[in-house]
């Protein structure tokens, strides 16, 4: 049986993510959900850096060059929001890269901008070459 990397914290982002999007409902610019998921996260006491810079490491010295993850949550999950039609691959490549960049073993990547909202887990390539 496969273990499920994170499962319950996983689990407390997605429903987080699932209660702004029924209120808020597809239309609406990335800056508006994450704010929204800000306040849904503070509510639901869910641990979270918002706009958190990732400084990515080469040969032993950090890079000028840094990625902005949407949020940071539970110190060790990266949450990539997005409002589009659907998912695309650079989307995963993104997540994926935030993951590599940091050493962190999971990234979600949640879409607000379709009727039903859309989630993904992106698994560290260095861990596994799967998503789940």
């Amino acid at each position: 049986m496969v273990e499920i990397i994170y499962k319950d914290e996983s689990y407390q982002i997605i429903g987080a993510c699932f209660n702004v999007h029924s209120q808020l409902g597809p239309g609406f610019l990335e800056a508006v959900y994450q704010e929204a998921l800000e306040m849904e996260f503070e509510k639901q006491n869910i641990p979270f850096e918002r706009q958190k810079k990732l400084t990515i490491i080469y040969e032993g010295k950090a890079l000028r060059k840094y990625y902005v993850a949407d949020f940071v949550c539970y110190g060790k999950i990266i949450l990539e929001i997005k409002a589009v039609n659907g998912f695309y691959r650079d989307q995963f490549n993104q997540t994926g890269n935030y993951l590599r960049a940091i050493n962190y073993k999971l990234g979600l990547l949640v879409n607000f901008g379709t009727s039903s909202l859309t989630h993904k887990r992106i698994l560290n390539s260095s861990y596994s070459q799967k998503f789940e």
